[in-house]
């Protein structure tokens, strides 16, 4: 049996001493609006298992607590987000980032205003959890109510289709909401700007800068791939990859388009950051929500949300009920201007190509890593490359790479 060293992240074994009774009964005072409640006890188990997440340190709390009203023990099950203390790739990633400000801006402001004007059309669309404490300092920490006693679970498996529909149908209508929004309010949301390309020192990261060059090495040695090294040869050679990576993400910010669709994007749409019961889903961790291209968002769901089947076989019927709902749900919020349209919307998809580029190359590797069950972040070089060679992302490429020669995504424009 596997210990809890090897379950959990380090981060998430040794709770943080002020994590404690007084620290439970202030919030949980506030929260039932009980200034008498009692902490009885408190138990604390690691919310999430290795490889669900690499940023903040989660705890679960079982909070047992009384009140005079009644004279039975009541017990309450919450999650605990806060900054790692522990020294490390994370801590250090995280030190001078804004995921706290901006999570916490999400949870207390943008998604009641979404669900508001969805509700107001009859829309009963809930996206998250509810966050009952949060505080910046002395401790960046956020405080919410526990999913999995509601029947909600983080699923360890690929998501089948259903489920997979569920998740787009969400972040469909999440996305009309803030398109309208932005386009009646174009600065509403200007301070959500930090995407993943903003986290202190991550374009300085061996997995993001070494990327493209252990990929040519793959390249040269997978006989079935090599008629693809020219390509990225080519990429190699003008040096500007990640540059049009980050170009893309901070599109709306640097250099808006006028027919660019624009929405509020979830910034980390993968199948750990949702939860779901049945088909049923919330979304959780809105750290790198930022105004963006809706593109953002759904190409990254392509290769951290789909399996190599699903991206095969129903990635367009998916991306295209996507994109009905997203337009019913501007129809039904009474949005008054030209609607977008499926074929720009894939048009400047595909004009994005190099964000698909990027994440196939310097992404996609780590996350078969992490979803086979590893957890280390991947700092060493040697290892870095042999992830190259996993046979679950070669043949992930065996399937995309034929498909995107044929759609044109090498060529030049």
């Amino acid at each position: 049996m596997p210990t809890e060293s090897e379950c959990y992240d380090s981060d998430e074994l040794d709770v943080p001493q002020w994590l404690n009774d007084h620290f439970f009964r202030e919030i949980l005072a506030e929260h039932f609006k009980i200034p008498e409640l009692k902490v009885v006890d408190v138990n604390f188990l690691p919310a999430c298992a290795k490889g669900d997440h690499c940023l903040s340190a989660m705890f679960r709390a079982v909070v047992e607590y009384e009140t005079t009203k009644n004279n039975n023990a009541s017990r309450i099950s919450l999650i605990i987000k806060t900054m790692p203390e522990q020294e490390g790739p994370a801590k250090e990633l995280l030190d001078e980032s804004h995921i706290f400000k901006t999570e916490i801006e999400v949870y207390t402001k943008v998604l009641p205003k979404l669900e508001e004007i969805l509700r107001e059309v009859g829309d009963d669309t809930t996206f998250g959890a509810s966050c009952i404490y949060h505080s910046l300092k002395p401790h960046q920490v956020m405080v919410f109510e526990d999913l999995l006693p509601l029947g909600y679970a983080i699923v360890r498996r690929f998501a089948n289709a259903e489920e997979l529909q569920a998740a787009l149908t969400k972040l469909a209508k999440w996305h009309a909401v803030s398109f309208k929004l932005l386009k009646e309010q174009t600065k509403l949301f200007d301070h959500l700007q930090y995407d993943i390309s903003t986290l202190p020192n991550i374009l300085k990261q061996a997995h993001i800068t070494q990327a493209l060059g252990h990929f040519l090495n793959m390249l040269d040695n997978v006989e079935s791939l090599k008629p693809y090294r020219k390509y990225f040869e080519q990429m190699h050679k003008k040096g500007n990859l990640i540059q049009n990576w980050v170009n893309i993400l901070r599109e709306y910010r640097d250099n808006r388009q006028e027919n660019g669709y624009y929405v509020l994007c979830h910034g980390d749409f993968h199948l750990r950051n949702i939860m779901f019961r049945g088909v049923e889903c919330l979304l959780i961790d809105f750290q790198m929500t930022h105004v963006g291209h809706m593109t953002n968002d759904i190409i990254y769901a392509m290769y951290a949300l789909f399996d190599v089947e699903i991206r095969r076989e129903r990635s367009d019927e998916l991306i295209n009920n996507y994109f009905q709902t997203f337009l019913n749900t501007l129809k039904q919020i009474g949005y008054q201007y030209r609607l977008p349209n499926l074929i720009e919307f894939r048009r400047q998809m595909f004009e994005k190509r190099d964000h698909d580029f990027l994440l196939i190359i310097a992404f996609l590797p780590l996350i078969k890593h992490f979803r086979n069950g590893s957890e280390d972040i991947v700092d060493d070089d040697q290892k870095l490359s042999q992830l190259y060679f996993q046979k679950e992302y070669l043949d992930d490429l065996e399937e995309m790479l034929p498909r995107m020669l044929h759609l044109g995504y090498f060529e030049e424009t």
